[in-house]
């Protein structure tokens, strides 16, 4: 057990990482399963989702997250899983801007 003020901190903000850190990767690992028990488009979508966000939070490298839905496409694919389509929104339109009249340049001093 540390004894210095640092060291306790330390400790323990690797504690709540880890447990972060884990709880993150059993919900990749459960949308898996549950993806692979039921494939649908609902389960592929989450199971996506758990995997980029293992991924942005730097649990697994980038190609590792490429991999896991490649393969999982494809297990979709084989099980004939069609993909929903979500409507696109609009863009929203900015509001009009008045823009400052250009101020005229000041005359040359000869």
């Amino acid at each position: 057990m540390p004894i210095i003020k640092s060291a306790i901190k330390r400790s323990r903000q690797a504690t709540k990482r880890r447990e972060r850190n884990v709880a993150i990767k059993k919900n990749v690992k459960s949308a898996l399963k549950a993806f692979i028990e039921k494939p649908s488009s609902k389960t592929l979508s989450v199971a996506q989702s758990e995997i980029d966000t293992a991924f942005k939070k730097n649990l697994i490298k980038k190609n590792t997250a490429s991999r896991r839905k490649s393969n999982l496409a494809k297990i979709a694919k084989q099980a004939g899983v069609k993909l929903e389509q979500t409507p696109k929104k609009a863009p929203a339109k900015k509001p009009a801007v008045k823009k400052a009249p250009a101020k005229k340049p000041a005359p040359k001093k000869a």
